[in-house]
């Protein structure tokens, strides 16, 4: 059993199984995204895609212990983290985000951002960041900070979206400040002193799909028909064709087999990165 007591003092348990903290962070990420988030997950082609990308990522360069979900929402990827055989812990200050990760039976929570928790320093043996950093303005005191934390050796895995000439009115919706190619990603990384261990795009069968369904159409300023941010969400990641199912299965083989054998893939609309905290 975790004890989250010792790893941050200054957490109370408000009940069983949730920590919270009584300062507070505003986050770049709008309030009712967790909740639209919540309908989509479980039948969501993307967030099973970039679940089974992070699990063949977890297991070629396990964790020493528990992964610190931080900025996890609604626990949609701790839950299979912990399905999958992981100590995980999710780390996330939004009200809504905890309340449905607690629905999913998740516990330990930390209803807090990593600032406000005030883990001890070298006291966390992972940290998982799964498209948030792209939400911090200073990613690079956040990467610092996150190192802080880690003990020697702990590993840091991130993914973020990438590529900055797929930015996007979704982008700007969604409280993203930048896209990353993967080499700004690894240089992030290595000025905030961690080791590199291995990074790659995923989501390679998207590249085109976004140019073309979000990127051009916002630099033309095309916006019709005009979509809600849930409207958007509902068309992309549910599919309905049957070949486009079987496609998005092939993608999905195809690059977790590259990750299980720690190759890189080209390009992809998204970027991983698996990082050690250097003593």
């Amino acid at each position: 059993m975790i004890d989250i007591s010792s790893l941050a003092p200054g957490l109370r348990a408000a009940e069983p199984g949730l920590w919270v903290s009584d300062a507070s962070t505003p986050v770049s990420f709008p309030e009712d995204a967790h909740a639209g988030c919540y309908t989509l997950e479980d039948d969501s082609f993307w967030f099973a895609h970039r679940n089974a990308i992070l699990l063949e990522a977890l297991r070629a360069f396990p964790p020493a212990g528990a992964l610190f979900d931080v900025g996890g929402g609604n626990g949609y990827v701790t839950q299979t983290l912990i399905a999958a055989g992981f100590e995980a812990v999710l780390v996330e200050p939004g009200e809504v985000g905890v309340r449905n990760a607690l629905r999913r039976g998740i516990a330990p929570i930390v209803q807090a951002t990593l600032e406000t928790a005030r883990f001890a320093p070298g006291s966390l043996p992972a940290i998982g960041l799964f498209d948030v950093l792209e939400h911090v303005q200073d990613d690079s005191e956040f990467l610092a900070s996150a190192g802080r934390v880690l003990r020697p050796g702990g590993r840091l895995y991130v993914a973020v979206p990438a590529l900055e000439w797929l930015w996007s009115d979704a982008d700007a919706g969604c409280g993203h400040f930048r896209r990353y190619r993967r080499s700004q990603l690894v240089t992030a990384l290595e000025r905030a002193r961690f080791h590199v261990e291995y990074s790659t795009y995923f989501f390679s069968q998207l590249v085109l799909p976004v140019l073309f369904g979000r990127a051009l159409p916002s630099w033309l300023r095309r916006t019709a028909p005009k979509l809600t941010l849930q409207q958007r969400a509902e068309r992309e990641h549910r599919p309905h064709s049957a070949w486009v199912h079987a496609l998005l299965r092939r993608a999905t083989a195809f690059e977790c087999a590259r990750i299980r054998a720690r190759r890189a893939l080209p390009l992809g609309s998204s970027c991983l990165a698996v990082a050690c905290a250097r003593a």
